[in-house]
């Protein structure tokens, strides 16, 4: 079968840019065909194209396809475990057909909105759940929560029982939407005056959790106005992803944190079955309980729009979990 797929044409060194992609016509063939419908988009993927990647796997080459999450269907299978029409995941990237062996592919329960199974869910339940461990009467603070990760997070912090949940974006339109739709019990923009005036008025007791994704003055925010005992469950940098790697993932100030009392947990989450079906099996029971909305942006297009659309998603574009639905 021939399929288009999209590759990194070079290695990023400064900003992202459509010139670091390209549309490449290649041959597919395998124990099980699959036609993609849906590519999902991370910002952590950024960094899987850089040169100088700092996570501990394999960066992407430049002639290689790019992109991990997709769900498809089958279109020809050889193997008794999947037959033609199965809506099946797996990490095969961005490409509009895709083949390999049946284990390479994970047979999916049909249901109204397939995108439910591209959003990182897992990633933010673990971190949530399992690194800070919040519970009844926690203050949490979430740094952009308007994102795929932290607009699943607050909600998974509620549903824990946290006491109250803060969170932090980057346009009015989003603290809204995080107020109003996914049941914040209170945002700000971060571009509106101080990150740490703004947590002192929200939460004039301390936070007891922080979960995040971006660092920098929101890090510093959340230290200054931690109690003794906070858990820091830290996930990103997002405010500094165009530095160097030391800029990138700066090394958090343990000096300051033990002279507050903060313990400081930086994590990964490499979507092991455990972590997906512990995800799953909440996300499954919230949303059937009314507790849970699940917060994405689809993008429709060919597989030469997803470049853009993942471009868009670094500069803040869209709201929650992103994919695109191939057309």
């Amino acid at each position: 079968m021939i399929t288009r797929e999209i590759q990194l044409a070079a290695q990023i060194t400064g900003a992202p840019a459509l010139d670091n992609f390209t549309v490449a016509t290649t041959e597919v063939d395998g124990e099980v065909l699959v036609r993609t419908d849906q590519v999902g988009l991370a910002a952590t993927y950024l960094e899987l194209m850089r040169a100088d990647c700092t996570i501990p796997v394999p960066a992407w080459q430049p002639g290689q396809r790019v992109g991990v999450a997709a769900i498809g269907t089958v279109i020809r299978s050889a193997s008794p475990e999947l037959a033609a029409g199965d809506l099946v995941q797996s990490m095969t990237g961005w490409s509009e057909y895709s083949a390999g062996p049946a284990a390479q592919y994970v047979k999916l329960d049909p249901i109204a909105d397939p995108g439910y199974y591209l959003g990182q869910g897992p990633t933010a339940y673990y971190g949530m759940a399992d690194v800070a461990g919040v519970g009844e009467g926690d203050v949490v603070f979430v740094s952009g929560a308007a994102g795929g990760i932290g607009s699943l997070a607050g909600q998974i912090a509620k549903c824990l029982g946290a006491a109250r949940v803060i969170g932090s974006a980057g346009s009015p339109a989003k603290v809204d939407y995080l107020v109003n739709e996914l049941g914040y019990d209170a945002a700000f923009d971060y571009h509106d005056g101080s990150a740490v005036d703004r947590l002192r008025e929200l939460a004039p007791e301390g936070i007891s959790v922080f979960f995040d994704v971006v660092g920098g003055e929101q890090y510093q925010a959340a230290l200054q106005t931690a109690r003794p005992g906070a858990r820091f469950a830290l996930c990103g940098s997002l405010s500094s992803q165009l530095g160097d790697a030391a800029e990138r993932f700066p090394k958090p100030d343990h000096a300051a944190a033990q002279a507050r009392g903060v313990e400081l947990l930086p994590f990964s989450c490499y979507h092991t079955p455990d972590q997906i079906a512990a995800w799953r099996e909440h996300f499954s029971a919230w949303l059937d309980e009314g507790r849970f909305v699940y917060p994405q942006t689809v993008v429709k297009g060919g597989i030469e729009d997803v470049p853009q659309a993942f471009l868009s998603l670094l500069q803040g574009s869209y709201r929650g979990n992103v994919s695109v639905r191939l057309s």
